[in-house]
């Protein structure tokens, strides 16, 4: 950038600054015009050279010449002496020094053809650095993007060449990294990237505030944005700066999408492996997960594991599977399928997951503990148990179901015989079963059991009609809905066991 300061430094052209408020003002080109108005022929950043010529006589005029040249965005007046002015008029200076107008004067001896000449150069110059700066800055940039894939190092050459700060902030508005100088005052970045999310990847917002300029760009190369840049400098940025901006977006964005690549394909990997353990084929899963990017080369599962489900909304599924992903780590297994999250795990480690899952919103149910070789019995019991979870009831324990519950008091043998006894008159009628086991799941409430089976409540209601004709005992009755209860836990324990 070529300021005001920098044509008043030239020694050839021997110019004497008269009112320089603003010397950093950017200087665009050198432009000459003895107009009484030549506003309407400017662009905005010229030094406008004149002699005066039109303006003999003229004292209240000037307070509207430097108005108009102010609105016309004029970097600087230079005002020639020794030909129609012998000086600087006073109404002029104090003109320029009201509206805060540059102003210098152009001695007699200095052609306004050096000046225009002289400023070509410099802007000239100046270009051709900006060019082999922002060739560097792009190395540099590059360079650090290719190193260990930390974007703190990317940050950090951008901002040093901005000479302010640079933030990586998630597509959820949360400040991830931040280097260079601190983020200026009353940029509130949250709002900003909610601002922009609906509008995709097309998006970007340019900011002035706090006497900063501040650039919000989204990262990613797919639909929707996988992080956002914020990065701000305490001057106007220069076109070489926002090449840099641009480049580290484009740089960021790559990471991202070979990042998110190698998520899918590990992903992929771990829910393959996660099947092979829960038809108990650990042996192939452990190969699998060796060739998993972020786990070290030897995986070693436990030697016994628990299994657990989870089913909930889609998003909280989705949020559900990248928080275990990211505490669970070697030797434990998560997936998604359809509307179900997955996992295997060592027991301690999975109770926990099953814990955090239940945390976020989910219904989990927690399987048997069973050696590696089981995984089809730990899969069925986990599948079993969060088929008793409730919206009251979030987390149910295989455990607590069978081993900890009246099962356990009865024996299985008995509970069994119990089982089939009471339950007989409801065989042949496959419809009967899920109904009671949901009426009793949800107290009764009829409902809740037509939306789970997905029927009318008409037919909730006539099922429960005939389980009630079928076992000779009202429903309604506390003594019936314990035996029944009972019943299918350990018709189910029989079952899983058998």
């Amino acid at each position: 950038m070529v300021a005001v300061q920098d044509v008043l430094a030239l020694p050839a052209l021997a110019l004497r600054g008269v009112v320089v408020p603003h010397p950093l003002t950017p200087v665009r080109w050198v432009a000459t015009s003895e107009l009484a108005d030549p506003s309407p022929f400017l662009e905005g950043g010229e030094v406008l050279l004149t002699t005066g010529l039109r303006a003999e006589g003229w004292d209240h005029e000037w307070e509207g010449y430097v108005a108009r040249l102010r609105a016309a965005g004029v970097a600087a007046v230079g005002f020639a002496t020794g030909l129609t002015h012998a000086a600087v008029p006073p109404p002029l200076e104090r003109a320029c020094r009201e509206q805060e107008v540059n102003l210098f004067e152009v001695p007699h001896r200095t052609t306004f053809v050096a000046i225009s000449r002289l400023t070509a150069q410099l802007l000239e110059q100046t270009e051709q650095a900006d060019a082999r700066r922002a060739v560097a800055v792009q190395r540099e940039l590059t360079e650090a993007a290719a190193r260990a894939g930390d974007p703190a190092a990317l940050l950090r050459v951008l901002a040093a060449h901005l000479a302010g700060g640079a933030a990586l902030v998630s597509a959820g508005g949360a400040l991830r990294e931040a280097v260079g100088e601190t983020v200026p005052p009353g940029l509130d970045l949250a709002t900003e990237v909610a601002r922009l999310r609906p509008q995709g990847l097309r998006a970007s917002a340019s900011v002035g505030l706090a006497g900063h300029t501040c650039l919000i760009q989204p990262i990613g190369l797919s639909e929707r944005p996988d992080s956002y840049l914020a990065a701000w400098t305490p001057h106007a940025l220069t076109d070489g700066q926002r090449g840099a901006v641009t480049t580290a977006v484009a740089l960021l964005g790559l990471a991202a999408e070979r990042r998110h690549d190698r998520r899918d394909t590990d992903r992929r990997l771990r829910a393959r492996a996660l099947e092979l353990v829960l038809t108990g084929d650990a042996r192939t899963a452990a190969v699998l997960l060796a060739a998993v990017e972020d786990l070290p080369g030897e995986v070693r599962l436990p030697a016994r594991l628990r299994v657990a489900w989870a089913s909930g909304p889609a998003d909280r599924l989705d949020d559900a599977l990248a928080a275990l992903e990211a505490e669970l780590g070697v030797g434990a297994l998560a997936a998604r399928t359809g509307d179900v999250v997955r996992l295997a795990a060592a027991p301690e480690r999975a109770e926990r997951a099953a814990a955090r899952l239940a945390s976020l919103g989910l219904q989990v149910g927690v399987g048997a503990a069973v050696g590696l070789d089981d995984g089809e019995r730990a899969a069925t019991t986990a599948r079993y148990a969060l088929a008793q979870t409730t919206a009251a009831l979030s987390l149910v324990r295989w455990d607590d179901l069978v081993d900890d519950g009246v099962m356990a008091l009865v024996g299985p043998e008995a509970a069994g015989a119990f089982a089939a006894s009471y339950l007989a008159p409801l065989a042949g009628r496959p419809d009967l079963l899920p109904t009671l086991r949901s009426f009793l799941r949800h107290h009764g409430s009829r409902g809740r059991v037509a939306a789970e089976l997905g029927v009318h409540r008409n037919t909730v209601r006539h099922r429960v009609a005939e389980i009630e004709a079928a076992l000779g005992r009202s429903l309604d009755d506390p003594g019936t809905r314990v035996s029944a209860w009972v019943a299918l836990q350990a018709d189910a324990a029989r079952r899983l066991e058998g």
